[in-house]
């Protein structure tokens, strides 16, 4: 056990579809299950110090998040289309199963979590009371030359090895608002790192229609000049939501608003 916030966290595993999945349970109340960013875990996120959590435990929020098939401690195959949004979001309703989840909970993401999370919620809506999106990816028509980066980056890793997409990677210019956030190498293995890309590149966001039609309060929570999670995603998912806030950060001490801002958000009286 661990604690985060002076809160213990429970660690749980369980078995879906080939892997092991581990997730961190802390906190009583309402249960909120977050999902992380693609390459990253739990720990990762921890120690990037970017989203600060124990505003939600304070709150009374029950709070479950969880390391991705094949990233941080969970496990997985190499195999492309695990790693789909859609395919992700169907190991996170499967951990709600586990759990016992019988009312509506949050579902909360970021980035690649941000995809599982509405693909779950469009596939299963009554299971959700809110939704909390972080910095959306890039979607419909940014979304095509995103792919093709990733299908890229495969064959790099493929041919070349991991270090070499890292290098290249290392090139890239990161977002001004999250310059000085320490980097962490990719936690899933490089034999699965290719099939992640690529079940990435075969991903999108569900359709406007899809999302027009999930009648549940939703925040989101965006950050500006970044190529992978442009503005654009987050407005126009702020747009078809019929229950939407969207909020946009430009610096850092910003962003470390986000968990106070979520725990506001989920003690509103629902509509």
């Amino acid at each position: 056990m661990r604690a985060v916030g002076g809160h213990t966290v429970r660690e749980g595993r369980f078995w879906h579809r080939r892997a092991e999945l581990v997730y961190y349970d802390a906190g009583e109340g309402p249960l909120a299950l977050y999902a992380h960013g693609g390459f990253v875990s739990q720990a990762t996120e921890d120690g990037m110090g970017l989203f600060d959590w124990g505003p939600l435990l304070d709150a009374g929020q029950r709070l479950v998040r969880y390391d991705a098939r094949a990233h941080g401690r969970s496990t997985g195959d190499a195999v492309d289309t695990d790693y789909t949004y859609a395919t992700l979001a169907d190991d996170l309703l499967a951990l709600l199963d586990h759990l016992g989840a019988t009312e509506p909970v949050t579902a909360m993401g970021a980035s690649m979590g941000c995809g599982t999370a509405l693909h779950a919620a469009v596939h299963a809506p009554d299971r959700f009371s809110r939704l909390v999106l972080l910095i959306p990816p890039t979607a419909w028509r940014t979304r095509q030359a995103h792919a093709q980066a990733n299908r890229e980056s495969a064959d790099i890793i493929e041919r070349e090895g991991v270090d070499a997409w890292l290098a290249a990677k290392a090139q890239q210019p990161r977002p001004a608002v999250v310059a000085d956030v320490p980097e962490f190498p990719p936690t899933p293995t490089e034999r699965v790192l290719p099939s992640i890309l690529r079940g990435l590149a075969l991903s999108d966001l569900p359709s406007p229609t899809a999302i027009a039609a999930l009648s549940r309060p939703a925040l989101i929570l965006a950050w500006a000049d970044d190529p992978g999670h442009p503005l654009s995603t987050a407005e126009t998912l702020a747009h078809w939501l019929p229950q939407a806030d969207l909020h946009v950060s430009r610096t850092r001490a910003d962003i470390r608003t986000w968990g106070e801002r979520i725990a506001e958000f989920l003690a509103r009286p629902r509509p």
